[in-house]
């Protein structure tokens, strides 16, 4: 299958180059005889403005790569995929809003995003009662696809239209841990959670694997993620002798953190996970050296896999880079664009009459060689593949450190 996504992709580039526009109308780079085709139309929901729009463009802008590649090369032949971005502003009532949106427009046969797990718990029940695909390329809260049983084994999957091309919190936090304490040598760690959903079950995720594996947490804390200022609770840390703070957030909070961390006399890395794995986090704390954070999959710039996407994002031209969920987004875009084609190969080549339905059902079918890898979903909605990577700030700029899955169960 990633033959005839590559091969795809290679079209799409002598087809012409890929125009910028995120969406725009059904006729909007249709030219000759697209006219007899059926628009179908795929959201992209994130947040495109505020403090976590670097991520948010990102995750836009590989969707439209990947939309525009699959019209250029008339991959799913007599569809005409169109994009719809909506920006959720990272607030779960935004969210929900843009959910209903998605759900009145007919030709809408599934939902990329968003960002937050936060806003995704807003969304899913919306789009399970409609019975419209979701497909995340960043949400890593457990719970959005297992429930709260997962704590203690007792998993049952919430949403039958909800899937995820990014690993969960229980996956993360355990590697986090396993990367701290063996590889690191860190013993004793100070935990702050900004107590959203994401950071909240990352924070707890850590805890439990790191203290099983014998590391001591010697304080815990939770903040505001909206404040600037956290010279109180550094001050707290310091009396601790704590050898590093591991911080459940993202990274506009974790950046100053982990700045005035350092400027009360704390020579310790800040960890954090994928919220706080952008580029963004070394432009806005001017002492980040040394400091820690994991993410999903191996880097994109280190897969053979991801050569052609790369390429073809800086070839469309995009102002703002891939960031983080650049491979995984551009995987959960084609996983649905997978299951249209599914749909309509077996539907003697037209779309069926319920096109959402038809969809979702072919989502248990996908599986194919992406960006970031092989790309299936599990009976629970989650990605088959548990790869992560931790990264190290040097010289101003992430650098991968080590790659693998964790061990623990």
């Amino acid at each position: 299958m990633r033959q005839r996504s590559l091969i795809a992709i290679t079209a799409a580039l002598a087809a012409g180059s890929l125009t910028l526009t995120a969406c725009g109308s059904r006729d909007e780079g249709s030219s000759g005889g697209s006219g007899d085709k059926t628009t179908v139309v795929l959201g992209v929901d994130a947040p495109l403005t505020g403090d976590l729009s670097a991520l948010g463009l990102g995750i836009r802008n590989s969707a439209d790569l990947a939309v525009k590649t699959a019209n250029k090369s008339e991959y799913v032949k007599g569809i005409e995929f169109k994009l719809e971005p909506l920006d959720d502003q990272a607030q779960p009532s935004v969210g929900q809003a843009n959910a209903q949106k998605y759900i009145s427009n007919k030709d809408v046969l599934g939902v990329v995003g968003p960002l937050n797990s936060s806003v995704s718990q807003s969304m899913q029940k919306p789009f399970n009662d409609a019975g419209l695909t979701q497909v995340s390329p960043a949400n890593t809260g457990t719970e959005l696809t297992q429930g709260d049983g997962w704590k203690t084994g007792n998993s049952v999957r919430q949403f039958k239209t909800f899937f995820r091309t990014a690993t969960t919190d229980e996956v993360q936090g355990a590697f986090a841990a396993e990367y701290l304490f063996q590889k690191a040598g860190i013993k004793k760690t100070y935990l702050i959670s900004d107590q959203k959903t994401y950071g909240a079950g990352l924070a707890a995720s850590f805890k439990a694997n790191y203290t099983k594996l014998g590391g001591k947490i010697v304080g815990t804390d939770n903040i505001n993620p909206d404040d600037r200022d956290f010279n109180a609770v550094v001050a707290k840390i310091k009396k601790t002798g704590a050898e590093a703070l591991y911080y459940g957030g993202e990274y506009p909070a974790a950046a100053p953190l982990s700045q005035q961390l350092k400027d009360s006399g704390q020579n310790i890395p800040l960890m954090g996970g994928d919220g706080i794995y952008s580029a963004e986090f070394p432009k806005l704390n001017k002492k980040g050296e040394g400091d820690l954070a994991t993410s999903v999959g191996k880097p994109v710039e280190q897969l053979d896999s991801a050569k052609e996407f790369i390429k073809n994002y800086k070839e469309a031209g995009y102002k703002d880079a891939y960031e983080a969920y650049g491979g995984l987004t551009y995987d959960a875009t084609w996983a649905l664009i997978e299951a249209v084609k599914l749909a309509v190969e077996g539907n003697d080549g037209k779309l069926p009459s319920d096109g959402r339905k038809a969809v979702l059902d072919a989502m248990a079918k996908v599986k194919f060689d992406g960006v970031t890898g092989t790309v299936s979903f599990d009976e629970f909605g989650d990605t088959t593949n548990k790869l992560m990577t931790a990264y190290k700030i040097k010289n101003d700029a992430w650098a991968p450190e080590f790659s693998g899955s964790p061990k623990l169960s």
